[in-house]
C-alpha cells in the first residue's frame, strides 16, 4: 500500500513524499500503524533539530518492509525530494561489500585469511610479512589510517597508494591491538584485484550486486551521469555547505566508495537473513568478534561491529562517513528487525539516530542502561 503525504519542511518548501508501509504477513506480525506514526514523526523532529537537509530511512523485519521513506531534500539547490530511490554515498558501510567480496574468494579457494598480505601484495615492507588477510579485515593489523599529511585531492593510483600505505610504520604488533584502518580496507581492495584479476568494483558488480538484484549499487563515479543522485553537505559557521572535494581516484578505493540506495540495501539485508549469497560458515565468522593475540576480545568481526549486549542478544552494525553523507545499519538478529539510514549532513551521529529510530519502533530494541 503506497500512499502520498505533503510536507512542509522547516526551510519553506512543500512537497510530496512518497511512504512505503507494507504490512507483514503472518500470525502476530501485523505491524502497528501507530508505531510508523512515532517513528515518522521522530525522523522529521530530529531532521529539523539537526538541521538534516534529507534522510532516507527503512525499517525491516524478518526481510520484511514495515518502512521504506524519504523526508526532506536530496538536493538543496534545485529542492528535489528524497524518495527511497535517491541515490547516498555509503561511507564505511562500503566495507561489508568488501569483506564479503574477500569471503567469496575464500569460498572459491583463491586466498586464505590467514594468508600474510606479502603472498599477494609482495611489493611490501617486510613488516607487513606478519599482517594476514584475517588482521585487515579486522582493524587488527596496525596499518592505522590515512596520515595527517596525506594529499585527498591528488589522483593516486593503486601502485602509488600502495607504495604511500608501505612507507607508514605499523602502530602496533599485528593481531595485539585493535584500530579502525581505512587504510587497511584499502589493502583490501587491491588485495581483491591482484586475486581476482579484476578491479574490485567489477567483483562487487559481478558476484554480489548484479545477482541479489542491487540494481543502482555502484562504485562513485562524480563524472558520470547518475540518477537521484543527492548532494553531501556540511554545516560551517551554521550555514550549508557542499561536501569537500577529493580527488576522484579516492572515491573508488575499497575503504567506502560506493552509491547506494535504501532498494539496494533492503535485497543486501534479505540476502544475509537467508543466506543466499555467502555460506553459513562465512557468515558465522563474518559475525564473530576478534580474538586478540592477548587474548581479550574486540567487538568486530569483518566489516562488521558486533555488539554483544549483556542479556545475551546482539546487534551487528556498521555506520558509514563520507563527503557529507552518513550512512548506517543496525541488524537486531534476535528480534530480526533491521534499520536503514541515509543522511546527507556530515555532522550526523548516523548509527544512534539508528538505533534511536528503532526504539521508536520497539523501544524493547534498546535496552536501558543501568540506573535509568
Amino acid at each position: 500500500m503506497e500512499r502520498e503525504k505533503k510536507r512542509v519542511g522547516w526551510w519553506g518548501w512543500s512537497g510530496g513524499v512518497v511512504v512505503l508501509l507494507l504490512a507483514m504477513h503472518g500470525p502476530g506480525r501485523a505491524w502497528d500503524g501507530d508505531r510508523i506514526a512515532r517513528v515518522d514523526a521522530f525522523v522529521e523532529k530530529e531532521r529539523a533539530r539537526q538541521r538534516i537537509p534529507g534522510l532516507s530511512v527503512a525499517i525491516l523485519q524478518d526481510g520484511e518492509v514495515v518502512l521504506a521513506q524519504g523526508y526532506g531534500l536530496a538536493n538543496l539547490e534545485h529542492a528535489v525530494p528524497v524518495h527511497r530511490g535517491t541515490v547516498f554515498q555509503s561511507g564505511s558501510v562500503g566495507k561489508q561489500f568488501t569483506a564479503a567480496a574477500v569471503m567469496l574468494l575464500v569460498e572459491d579457494g583463491k586466498v586464505k585469511l590467514d594468508d600474510p598480505i606479502r603472498r599477494h601484495l609482495p611489493e611490501g615492507p617486510a613488516a607487513w610479512e606478519k599482517i594476514t588477510v584475517r588482521h585487515l579485515l579486522t582493524h587488527t593489523a596496525g596499518t592505522t589510517d590515512y596520515p595527517a599529511n596525506f594529499d585527498f585531492r591528488r589522483d593516486y593510483t593503486e601502485a602509488e597508494l600502495l607504495a604511500q600505505a608501505a612507507t607508514i610504520p605499523l602502530a602496533f604488533e599485528p593481531g595485539s591491538e585493535w584500530r579502525y584502518s581505512n587504510l587497511g580496507y584499502v589493502l583490501l581492495g587491491i588485495l581483491i584485484g591482484r586475486v581476482s584479476g579484476s578491479f574490485y568494483g567489477e567483483l562487487l558488480r559481478t558476484r554480489i550486486f548484479e545477482p541479489l538484484g542491487m540494481k543502482t549499487a555502484r562504485i562513485i563515479s562524480e563524472a558520470e551521469i547518475v540518477p537521484h543522485r543527492s548532494s553531501g553537505y556540511r554545516l560551517v559557521g551554521g550555514q550549508w555547505q557542499h561536501q569537500e572535494w577529493v580527488a576522484p581516484s579516492l572515491n573508488t578505493t575499497a575503504d567506502g566508495s560506493l552509491y547506494l540506495t535504501l532498494d539496494d540495501m533492503i535485497h543486501w539485508e534479505r540476502a544475509l537473513l537467508k543466506g543466499t549469497l555467502l555460506r553459513p560458515q562465512s557468515l558465522a565468522e563474518t559475525w564473530t568478534p576478534v580474538r586478540l593475540t592477548t587474548g581479550k576480545r574486540r567487538p568486530y568481526g569483518f566489516g562488521w561491529r558486533v555488539v554483544e549486549l549483556p542479556d545475551g542478544r546482539r546487534r551487528i552494525q556498521h555506520g558509514g562517513s563520507w563527503q557529507g553523507f552518513k550512512s548506517a545499519i543496525v541488524r537486531f538478529v534476535e528480534e530480526k528487525v533491521t534499520v536503514i539510514l541515509f543522511a546527507n549532513l556530515a555532522q550526523v551521529n548516523p548509527e544512534q539516530l539508528a538505533m534511536e529510530i528503532a526504539g521508536q519502533f520497539d523501544p524493547r530494541l534498546i535496552p536501558r542502561e543501568a540506573g535509568q
